[in-house]
């Protein structure tokens, strides 16, 4: 494949997922985002569903966790132009944001909280308030991390799960006593495979940025006189 036509492919790329981000914006704007963000928390908040999540670890960590941050990120989507500049201040390049977000994460996956969630309704609220707040802070974060500094957060965060759920498939008794040695293991394999498909979708993500801005900077292409 000539140059010029590797030019055009990355440049035909960029235009369908300009198109896409686009799309979505406008199906799904700012203020929808927040409606939904407050529907998913109010039905995760309901004690059967919030009973149903619990009742197994690997949905407990798996499903409530994400579903929890999902709805803390779409309640920030729509932020007063005040509000976003105080969050920016102390949020410089997301750094504020995202080292917030790998504490909770780090205390989130001790055994010895999950335990205590389903027994002490503190716990249990303050659990939900910081995977929510996390949320949000992911994504006010992300965009002004940079790939630096989300490099960083991930070289930290997914070494972490993939070490976690290491842990959980080969420790041989119970680390919650709540939860069978059967889904101990089952969230220990998901928690490995979940670390290397994130992995695998930022470094996607890096190879799109990195076409894209080969696309701006690429000189146009001398015309064929042939």
């Amino acid at each position: 494949m000539t140059t010029p036509r590797i030019a055009a492919f990355k440049s035909h790329w960029t235009l369908i997922s300009t198109r896409a981000r686009a799309g979505a914006a406008t199906l799904c704007p700012p203020r929808r985002q927040r409606a939904l963000g407050l529907s998913l928390l109010a039905i995760l908040l309901l004690p059967p569903v919030r009973h149903a999540l619990e009742a197994s670890m690997a949905r407990h960590m798996l499903v409530q966790f994400p579903l929890l941050l999902c709805g803390g990120a779409l309640l920030v989507a729509n932020l007063s132009s005040r509000t976003r500049a105080f969050v920016d201040r102390w949020n410089a390049h997301g750094i504020s944001g995202l080292v917030g977000v790998s504490l909770a994460l780090a205390v989130l996956m001790v055994p010895r909280v999950l335990d205590l969630a389903l027994i002490d309704p503190v716990i249990e609220i303050a659990k939900c308030t910081a995977l929510v707040l996390a949320g949000g802070a992911l994504r006010l974060s992300w965009r002004p991390a940079g790939m630096v500094v989300q490099a960083f957060f991930l070289g930290n965060v997914l070494p972490m799960t993939a070490v976690v759920g290491q842990l959980y498939i080969d420790s041989p008794v119970r680390v919650c006593n709540a939860y069978l040695l059967d889904d101990q293991a089952l969230l220990g394999q998901w928690l490995v495979r979940a670390a290397i498909v994130l992995a695998v979708l930022w470094l996607m993500q890096v190879a799109r940025a990195l076409t894209r801005q080969e696309v701006r900077v690429a000189p146009p292409s001398a015309p064929d006189t042939a």
